[in-house]
């Protein structure tokens, strides 16, 4: 792998210091950042790797989105205005029931597409019941760093006909998770995926915990606690809450990644405290479902791990980490002040928390020696962003879009170049998508 240089316009390095560097330049070797300088002690002479001068862009970490659904993105604008349980009853089940390898694969190219072009350069994903090994593959061709497994479901009284039994969905889930973990240099790792409480029996539950133990840093990733109804009928078949029947079978702990958490009560933020269980926070999804408001200022004064993700399509229309930002920001400030879920803190959540969640704080994350090169370049010098650089974490949040990122990499390669994929065309892959969502259209019909 090559050896390069890049010299920015700042360096917002979310290091412990949050230190924001101005005439630095970044040495990255083999993927990984070997120094970081002041351009004024830099020996450019003696340079013999390739310069990328970037003089009017910014320098962020790139950002990690603990909950989302690649195999939803071909459903985006099909599953409108619908509460949770009819959300999945009515589309969601019977369109993912519908995917073949075709249809997974657009899914997944769209989903992946939008995201890197986002920013977003780690992921937690939650797959489908089948042909999850489709989007391995195009998680690996994209070079992107993600953690992901097949969704497991042995129970659906939703919709019967889209499940599997507990020994399948286990055997598949240890078979993936052989032939898929710590692969694609270590990009790409396994997370075990019950799909909730609803869709799993007890069994299913425990044996994927005991499974996972085989596989160092894994992830346990599941929902929990998003919709009232949820919650009601949890209670009815458990006698308990959501969370407190997740330490009841020994499902919490440091390698637990909830997705949601927005209906707990005050035993449950204690398990969440003292087992060091994961919460990721999806605002737009929340909203958009009408699921809630999750307390995530009272989460984070708990010190509880809290980061972001954007979850699927069909529950929030896109994948962008930086509207996630501005969301969770936004709509904690009615409830508690202005000065609530600052800029930073947010910032933090999209990266070096999220890189925590997921046990990946050591290797990306900060912009800091040693850590992996994901990194985004940002063009804050646009009409749409403040005209100082008083608050970059503001300008970044509150202002910025998608469009304002120019570069992105992962471990060291380019996946994003002016703004375009590298991998990517959008224009076959919006044709390629219409006809794969045509035909999934017509299979949902027909079952």
């Amino acid at each position: 792998m090559e050896k390069f240089l890049i010299l920015p316009k700042q360096i917002v390095t979310v290091n412990n210091s949050n230190d924001i560097l101005k005439n630095h330049c970044v040495e990255i070797e083999d993927g990984v950042i070997v120094s970081i300088e002041h351009k004024d002690s830099f020996d450019f002479n003696n340079y013999t790797g390739k310069i990328y001068n970037f003089s009017n862009l910014t320098l962020i970490p790139g950002f990690v989105q603990t909950h989302i659904h690649l195999c939803q993105t071909l459903f985006r604008g099909l599953a409108e205005d619908l509460e949770l349980l009819d959300w999945l009853q009515q589309r969601i089940f019977p369109y993912e029931n519908s995917h073949n390898k075709n249809s997974l694969k657009l899914s997944a190219q769209l989903g992946i597409n939008e995201l890197q072009k986002g920013g977003t350069t780690t992921l937690l994903d939650m797959g489908t019941i089948r042909y999850e090994e489709v989007i391995f593959e195009e998680l690996a061709k994209s070079k992107m760093r993600a953690i992901a497994g097949k969704c497991m479901m042995d129970v659906n009284e939703l919709y019967p006909t889209f499940k599997e039994s507990t020994k399948d969905s286990l055997d598949e889930s240890y078979r993936l998770a052989k032939n898929f973990h710590n692969t694609n240099n270590g990009k790409i790792k396994y997370g075990f995926a019950p799909r909730f409480v609803l869709s799993c029996t007890e069994e299913l539950l425990v044996e994927t915990k005991e499974m996972m133990q085989e596989f160092t840093c894994s992830i346990y990733h599941t929902h929990s606690s998003e919709n009232k109804n949820e919650i009601e009928e949890v209670k009815r078949l458990h006698n308990m809450e959501n969370i407190e029947y997740f330490k009841s079978i020994d499902i919490l702990g440091s390698n637990t990644v909830l997705a949601h958490g927005i209906h707990v009560n005050e035993k449950e933020i204690d398990l969440l405290k003292t087992t060091k269980t994961r919460i990721s926070h999806c605002p737009s999804s929340n909203l958009k479902l009408g699921s809630g408001i999750a307390d995530i200022p009272r989460y984070l004064n708990e010190n509880i791990s809290v980061s972001l993700g954007a979850d699927g399509a069909p529950c929030n229309n896109n994948l962008s980490a930086i509207t996630e930002m501005r969301l969770a920001s936004l709509i904690q400030k009615p409830r508690y002040s202005p000065t609530t879920m600052d800029a930073l803190t947010v910032f933090r959540l999209a990266t070096i928390e999220g890189a925590k969640a997921l046990h990946l704080e050591n290797e990306i994350g900060s912009i800091e020696v040693g850590k992996k090169a994901d990194l985004v370049l940002m063009n804050l010098e646009k009409p749409n962003l403040t005209l100082n650089d008083e608050n970059i974490y503001a300008s970044i949040i509150y202002s910025s879009e998608s469009r304002n990122i120019e570069e992105v990499m992962i471990e060291g390669e380019w996946v994003v170049q002016k703004g375009n994929s590298v991998f990517y065309n959008e224009d076959e892959l919006y044709f390629n998508g219409k006809v794969e969502l045509e035909k999934l259209l017509k299979r949902a019909k027909e079952k």
